[in-house]
Parts: C-alpha cells; structure tokens; sequence
C-alpha cells in the first residue's frame, strides 16, 4: 500500500459521500487532511473518525461560494500543517431539477457560487500554496453531467461542465510546474446528492439504474480510490485528464 506519511491535503464537502471516503482513504494511508465543509456536524465526525482509526485531521467550517472561506481554508491547512500536497476540490450542489426556461435565478446564481466560483478559487490559492513548496496534486470534481446534455439540471450541467475546462486549462498551465490536476467525472454515485435527484422514489431510481449498462449505481468508495490514485503522484504525467466514473453512463 503507497503510503502518504509525508502529504497534507484538503477535501472540500469532506463531511459526507465521496469527499468523505476520500478523507478517510487518505488519513489511511497516512496523510493528514483538512476537512473543509459548511456542515460542522459532518465535517466533524468525519475528522473523528480519522482521529479515532489514529489519523490527523483538521475541520474548517467553510461555504466555498464566500472567497474569505476559501482563503481560510487554505491559510489554516498551512498554519497547521506547514503545507498542502493535495486538494480535492469537491464541494458541490445540485441545484432543482427544472426545465432550464423555468430554472429559478436565484438558484441557478446559487449553483454557480458553490460549483464554479468555489471551484474556481480553491484552485487559485490551492495552486498558489502549492507552488510555494514545489507541486503538488489536485483532482476536480467534475460529473457525467459536465461531459454531456443532463436535461432538467442546466445549472448543474453548465457549471461542471465549466469544471472540465478549468481542469484542462490549469493542467496546461501548471503542469511545467509540478502541478498535477485532473478531474472526476461521477455517474449515478449512491450518496445523498443521488437520493435528493431522485426524491427517494425507488421508481426514479430504477429509471437511473436502467440508463446505466453495470446496472447499478456506483459508490463512493470506487470512486475515492480513483481519487486517492491521482492525489498520490504515482503517475505524475497524467495531467488534464478527466475521468467518467459511471458504470458506462456515458458511453452510451
């Protein structure tokens, strides 16, 4: 098992679903983590939960669409820490799920803060952090959505598809430097963003399941160990990349 002794990172929406199995898989293998989360009760059992398996983790009360929080994040990780290796930028909504004509303006204003603004800032102090001491890795949390039309979540589709092309770009700028950046792209993921689309209605969930050729759902461990693979620098060309990760969704 590669270990991480020496890494620092930090996941945003650490306190639940895949950026809670990220944390977790990480803290395992031995790096420390800075858990940056708007929920204090999520993100501080998941630092609990490192703590008690004997990992060291940090809880960061953060809403990634307000830019001090950002910067907040990132300072207090160093403070503490000393440096960041490794960020996953993840923290996300989904928005409603409506016609894009009758989409509400204040959500989709909402949708844009949390999943482009959020993304965007935490890649431009994360990478600022990072080139201070010499590279590092980041993984974006991108969706299947960001890769093709998803009628009925505009605002969703559009910011991450947005992720997409600020992976690409950052990759392309950094890369020279020792920065790594790659993105997710996540299917029908079983966490409670899939449970919230679908209202909790087993109907909906066999319509998802349906469009899917594996049949199910993925989970959030499949996914954090992806995650934990391009944070870890075993393959450091790999570099602007983005992965679908859903079962075959969009290969279809």
């Amino acid at each position: 098992m590669t270990t991480l002794n020496e890494n620092v990172g930090i996941i945003t929406g650490g306190g639940s679903g895949i950026g809670r199995q990220v944390a977790l898989t990480l803290a395992k293998k031995g790096a420390a983590v800075t858990i940056a989360d708007i929920s204090e009760e999520g993100g501080q059992e998941t630092v609990n939960l490192i703590e008690k398996a004997g990992g060291r983790a940090l809880f960061v009360k953060t809403d990634v669409s307000k830019l001090e929080d950002i910067k907040h994040y990132v300072q207090k990780t160093k403070e503490t820490f000393g440096k960041i290796d490794m960020f996953f930028n993840n923290a996300g909504i989904e928005g409603q799920v409506v016609p894009l004509g009758d989409y509400p303006e204040d959500v989709f204003e909402k949708v844009v803060d949390i999943n482009l603004k959020g993304s965007f800032y935490g890649l431009k102090y994360v990478i600022q952090a990072m080139l201070e001491n010499g590279g590092g890795a980041v993984v974006n949390t991108a969706s299947n959505a960001g890769l093709v039309g998803s009628p009925g979540v505009s605002a969703y589709s559009g910011t991450k598809h947005a992720v997409v092309g600020l992976t690409k770009t950052a990759a392309a700028e950094y890369a020279g430097q020792n920065i790594q950046i790659n993105a997710i792209a996540p299917g029908p993921t079983a966490t409670d963003m899939m449970e919230r689309f679908t209202q909790g209605s087993e109907e909906a969930h066999t319509q998802v399941k349906a469009g899917i050729p594996a049949g199910r759902y993925g989970t959030p461990a499949e996914v954090a160990n992806l995650v934990v693979f391009l944070l870890s620098g075993e393959a450091p060309i790999i570099n602007g990349a983005v992965y679908p990760i859903d079962g075959g969704h969009t290969a279809i």
